[in-house]
């Protein structure tokens, strides 16, 4: 019976993978680990917080000496860390936050690790998740492979390839067992909207102006939420000791067509006439440091561990847009703040 901790398990991605390995491994036992910072929302998890299977742990990474209790009470034998700050532009306004937590607090795990397990590393295994960010910017034509050189442009990218680096140093180093993986930006249900497309599509819902960095040029290549929760579990079952997978959705939009895709179904599905929301869209000063296109290479990950993507983004957006529109009841809760008065009250920290 394996005891996994999941690291950053009440936010958008970590959600889905808690939800994922409760439902598939229920001789699995799971614990959810988030410090329930702004992004962190249990709400997410309604559906599995009665799961035998399931224990909510409420700690901050960035308190080492918390992390060796809890090892040392719990017995971890696995990790799957996906706690992070991950908002490029906060990290520009408050790069210290970042650092602590994706890099202190990613030595902090892996201390406890390497201290727990005492050299006694049969089936134990720290899965660290990343970012394809940390590999830079690519002109018009080529892909970043898990041997790209690495290249950060913002205090976030630059304090995820600091956390790769440290990951790697300690499985050669110590050999700590370790995987990476490095996934392109995710989209679907229960993503905080200070993100592009949460946060477009309860702005196109209000009438509230799209604000589009530069000339919407910038290229990113999207996958489906439940898509990269389906190759986190292949890599954690199957991946091979010490190597990097990137994970890809093969859908590579320019800003300003993502947005423009979003607003024609937005219109379609709230009843209004075609191009409505478009007049919404304004051109604001670009980002410091704007990468200009990112665009994942998976084909490692496919081969090796046969992960392809189940969905389309033109067949996604839409289911995603769907929750938003059925789910507003979650989307006032985090944009007002009230949960965050609902933790206090419930869980206190322990």
């Amino acid at each position: 019976m394996k005891k996994i901790l999941i690291t950053g398990g009440a936010g958008f991605i970590g959600s889905h993978v808690v939800r994922l390995f409760v439902n598939k491994y229920p001789k699995y036992q799971i614990y959810n680990l988030d410090a329930l910072t702004y992004a962190g929302n249990l709400f997410n998890l309604k559906d599995v917080e009665n799961s035998p299977n399931y224990h909510f742990i409420k700690a901050d990474i960035v308190d080492g000496e918390r992390m060796m209790q809890l090892f040392d009470q719990h017995g971890f034998d696995s990790v799957i860390h996906l706690a992070a700050e991950s908002h490029v532009d906060r990290s520009i306004t408050n790069p210290m936050e970042f650092i602590m937590t994706n890099i202190v607090g990613t030595v902090n795990l892996l201390n406890a690790a390497k201290h727990y397990w005492k050299n006694d590393f049969e089936g134990k295994r720290f899965y660290h998740i990343s970012t394809d960010e940390v590999y830079g910017s690519l002109g018009a034509t080529g892909f970043f492979t898990e041997s790209t050189s690495y290249d950060p442009h913002s205090p976030y990218s630059a304090s995820k390839a600091s956390s790769d680096h440290l990951v790697r140093a300690y499985h050669d180093t110590y050999k700590l067992p370790m995987v990476i993986s490095n996934c392109s930006n995710n989209y679907g249900p229960n993503q905080f909207p200070e993100k592009l497309i949460p946060l477009f599509i309860n702005n196109i819902r209000n009438n509230k102006p799209l604000p589009v960095y530069g000339k919407g040029e910038n290229i990113r290549d999207w996958l489906y939420v439940v898509d990269h929760a389906r190759a986190i579990d292949v890599i954690f079952h199957k991946g091979n000791d010490g190597q990097t997978y990137n994970i890809g959705g093969h859908n590579e939009w320019t800003n300003i067509d993502l947005i423009k895709l979003m607003c024609k179904v937005m219109d379609e599905k709230l009843g209004r006439a075609e191009g409505t929301s478009e007049k919404l869209i304004s051109y604001v000063k670009d980002r410091a440091g704007h990468d200009l296109r990112y665009a994942i290479d998976s084909t490692k990950l496919q081969r090796e561990l046969s992960w392809v993507p189940s969905l389309q983004f033109e067949e996604g957006i839409r289911l995603t847009i769907d929750w938003y529109l059925n789910n507003q009841e979650w989307l006032d809760e985090v944009t007002s703040g009230n949960y965050l008065k609902y933790y206090e009250k419930q869980y206190e920290e322990r």
